[in-house]
């Protein structure tokens, strides 16, 4: 199992629900955490509590929606001088339900894609080339398991699409020292999911974070919350390295 301790984790939308949860669970495990949001607000407020659990912490902000903004937080970090180790790709937006899916418009998409596929790709392109030239890396892509609901397409078209190029990827990094995952968080009752979800932001752990702990190089699956709640992150890491390859 891979030893966090003193490696430097990016957590996208971990201000707030689930991210703000796996950023807690690496930093009380030592690792130091870059902590993104829509506001650099935030983001520090998040960025001060961890700091309080005795790691070192960086606050960014980016309205994933506008690319410039996604490419200005990534030279920020750049700049830093800061080594991404760890990349847990949570942020994402259901931009709307529509009851009458027929009249889903175009902006559903455009929006979603921009949030959901785009941004988190730009931000693994940057990094992934990092990582394969120092042998390490851990990223885990947020994928959701709706399926058959054409009133949530848009949402669950670019789910789709993230899958499916972390899927790609994953083939051209097996055996590098590198991997790329993909995580189900469930539904949970946070800012995304609603207050009608059936399951608790804090059932998602250790299943959503467990891809960052893996150290079998294997790449291109998907690890549904559902399947580790209840265990202890070691029990969660053997699980995770017992299912098979994708390819």
């Amino acid at each position: 199992m891979v030893d966090v301790k003193g490696k430097w984790a990016l957590v996208t939308g971990a201000s707030r629900g689930i991210g703000k949860l796996a950023a807690q669970f690496l930093a009380e495990r030592g690792c130091n955490l870059i902590v993104h949001s829509r506001t650099l607000s935030a983001s520090e407020k998040t960025a001060k509590e961890l700091r309080a659990l005795g790691v070192n912490t960086l606050a960014v902000a980016a309205e994933f929606t506008d690319i410039n903004a996604v490419n200005k937080m990534l030279d920020s970090i750049d700049k830093s001088g800061i080594d991404v180790d760890i990349i847990l790709n949570n942020a994402g937006m259901q931009v709307a339900y529509r009851s009458d899916y027929t009249k889903t418009p175009a902006e559903d998409y455009q929006k979603s894609f921009l949030i959901n596929t785009i941004a988190p790709m730009m931000i693994c392109y940057h990094f992934l080339p990092r990582m394969q030239t120092k042998g390490f890396g851990r990223i885990v892509n947020t994928t959701s398991g709706i399926r058959l609901e054409p009133e949530q397409a848009a949402y669950s078209a670019s789910k789709a699409a993230l899958d499916k190029v972390t899927i790609d990827i994953g083939s051209k990094l097996n055996g590098s020292g590198v991997t790329i995952n993909l995580t189900d968080p469930g539904w949970c009752r946070t800012d995304l999911g609603g207050p009608y979800a059936p399951n608790e932001p804090e059932s998602a752990l250790p299943g959503v974070i467990v891809g960052a702990f893996i150290d079998d190089n294997i790449s291109g699956r998907t690890f549904s919350a559902g399947l580790f709640n209840g265990m202890t992150l070691e029990e969660a890491v053997s699980k995770a390295e017992s299912m098979k390859s994708p390819y």
